[in-house]
């Protein structure tokens, strides 16, 4: 490819870099495997590398039961990580994700006590009256799929003296 310009009142040819040798990305007019492609890639292509070879078919139908299955036992590995992370950050990642599909994090604290939802981990004592029974501190977050309990959170309760 060249180009002319005037430069001082003398026209010039400057041969630009792109030449017949600069590869563009495009396959030329024969590929390797002999099949003849345009410039716009749209010729036919060999249905499979080897003769015999079928191509694949449609996926078989998803099986729910098996899926929810998978799920479970993916949640729970990730809690079980969660649980052994000693990164922090390590630990708040697996629960962002868990948090994207619907699985959250239970903690408690300053609730009022709920044994269908909490375990009692310990006691302190407290002279506030209005703090009998509420949550002081989570100990092992729990978590809940969506409105299903997985795991109850593990929690120390204000008792009175």
């Amino acid at each position: 490819m060249s180009t002319t310009t005037a430069e001082g009142g003398g026209a010039r040819e400057i041969t630009s870099a792109l030449d017949e040798d600069t590869p563009t990305g495009r396959l030329g007019p024969s590929c390797s495997d002999g099949v003849t492609v345009d410039d716009g890639g749209t010729a036919p292509r060999p249905r499979a590398s080897k003769s015999g070879v079928e191509p694949v078919g449609v996926a078989a139908p998803i099986d729910h039961e098996r899926a929810l299955a998978d799920r479970h036992a993916l949640i729970q590995l990730c809690l079980y990580a969660m649980d052994r992370a000693r990164s922090g950050g390590v630990a708040e990642r697996i629960e962002q994700g868990l948090a994207g599909i619907g699985v959250h994090a239970m903690r408690p604290d300053g609730q009022r006590f709920d044994p269908s939802l909490h375990e009692a981990g310990g006691a302190v004592p407290t002279d506030d009256v209005s703090l009998e029974g509420t949550v002081a501190e989570t100990e092992l977050v729990g978590f809940v799929d969506h409105d299903r309990l997985l795991r109850a959170p593990i929690v120390t309760v204000y008792t009175r003296r």
